[in-house]
């Protein structure tokens, strides 16, 4: 637990100064009378994993959001007491193209990970969509833990006031054809900029041979600078351990 403490530490320290640099040219831009009604462009998280084998991990996630650029991400997994730490970086944006919108996505990660996804969605406050990702394979600790090589089913509704409610299904394609998700998704808002936000998830595929059916379900709490989530996943990525989720981040 020492080893674990004190490499996050290190790596927080660095992604705090990022964080300095990254506040002081926003200060710069309203320092120079320009009002911006957008969310924060910047939200940095943590998250903490506990495993029923009595194992346990940490995450360490910024990200960056730009009109022109999309999505731009770093994160860091730190696994305690063994396993291989893993350097990882992303992207992903959304193209509206009038009937549809195409949603690209690139993830990196140390250990020569190369991975990546496209999906299109068309509709408005009804909508549908489907994706499909693909991995070169290479070692990669899924923290989604929806298979990436596979396809994506999603259907949903939108409403005016921002709240939102959807089903996806998520079907390895390659190595596990029998791994499958479904998730039903709900989104609302709050009064004072506040936000709920649950996933739950039913869980279906062979694990040791034995064919298994598990709920899973994460709750997220958002205020507008602030938010926590706490997550339950079982058989995590198709393994024999349960695991436990909390994530604490910030917006700025």
């Amino acid at each position: 637990m020492l080893t674990i403490l004190m490499r996050a530490v290190s790596f927080q320290v660095s992604t705090a100064l990022l964080c300095v640099v990254a506040s002081q040219g926003a200060d710069l831009q309203f320092d120079a009378g320009e009002k911006d009604d957008r969310p924060p462009p910047w939200k940095l998280s943590t998250g903490w994993y506990n495993f029923s084998n009595d194992t346990s991990a940490a995450d360490f996630n910024l990200r960056y959001t730009g009109k022109s650029v999309g999505n731009l991400w770093l994160g860091y997994y730190l696994p305690d007491p063994h396993g291989p730490d893993q350097y990882r970086a992303g992207w992903d944006s959304q193209f509206d193209l009038g009937v549809g919108r195409i949603m690209p996505s690139i993830q990196i990660a140390s250990g020569y990970f190369l991975g990546g996804s496209f999906g299109v969605e068309t509709g408005k406050s009804w909508f549908v969509g489907a994706g499909y990702g693909r991995t070169n394979l290479r070692p990669y600790v899924n923290l989604n833990f929806d298979p990436n090589d596979s396809y994506t089913i999603n259907v949903g509704h939108r409403w005016g006031d921002g709240a939102s409610a959807s089903l996806l299904w998520v079907q390895d394609v390659r190595l596990h054809p029998d791994e499958k998700h479904l998730h039903f998704m709900f989104r609302t808002p709050l009064p004072k900029g506040r936000r709920i936000t649950l996933d739950v998830l039913l869980k279906t595929g062979l694990v040791e041979d034995t064919h298994i059916y598990r709920l899973g379900a994460s709750f997220t709490y958002d205020w507008p600078r602030f938010f926590v989530r706490l997550a339950f996943d079982p058989v995590a990525n198709f393994g024999n351990e349960d695991m436990l989720r909390f994530t604490l981040g910030t917006r700025f």
